[in-house]
């Protein structure tokens, strides 16, 4: 399949909206257990580095960065969300978003991108890895669902080597 990889725009948000809300339903992708506004949803999450996968008019998946901090000593830093619809998974779309995600952030300065990814994920954790992404430890009983259920979340982490922080 033929897909671009192009800037999230607030006209993409019912498409990306959808995605999101098929990962909620997991009961795996996040803790979240509604999709926000267009409105919250934008304030949370970083002005550069929000991409969306596309073939034609549909949009196949989407990935985007939050800050991690309001410290300026963390400016360089930021966390990842990214979502695949379900048709979608198994042909290199969640790869090409996230590589090109990575290579947004560099560009844009970040050193370090990180990843709380909830333990039974491991497509996730699989595609992170695949991205050059490395675990680094896990929080147990981090988050509980609206189902009741606490999951443990690794932590994962990506290290720009464009910005002289490779140790």
């Amino acid at each position: 399949m033929n897909f671009t990889i192009e800037e999230m725009k607030e006209a993409d948000w019912q498409q990306v909206s959808e995605i999101y809300a098929a990962g909620i339903k997991t009961k795996i992708a996040t803790f979240q257990n509604e999709v926000p506004s267009w409105e919250e949803w934008d304030k949370g999450h970083s002005l550069n580095c929000r991409f969306v996968a596309r073939s034609g008019e549909q949009i196949l998946g989407w990935a985007a960065l939050s800050p991690v901090s309001s410290r300026c000593v963390y400016a360089g830093v930021g966390e990842v969300s990214i979502y695949i619809g379900d048709k979608y998974r198994g042909i290199g779309v969640g790869t090409t978003l996230l590589n090109h995600l990575v290579r947004c952030s560099e560009e844009k300065g970040y050193w370090t991108i990180q990843a709380g990814i909830i333990k039974e994920n491991l497509t996730s954790r699989s595609l992170h890895k695949k991205c050059g992404f490395r675990e680094i430890g896990y929080r147990e009983r981090l988050g509980r669902m609206d189902t009741g259920k606490w999951h443990d979340v690794i932590l994962m982490e990506r290290r720009s080597t464009l910005t002289g922080n490779e140790s």
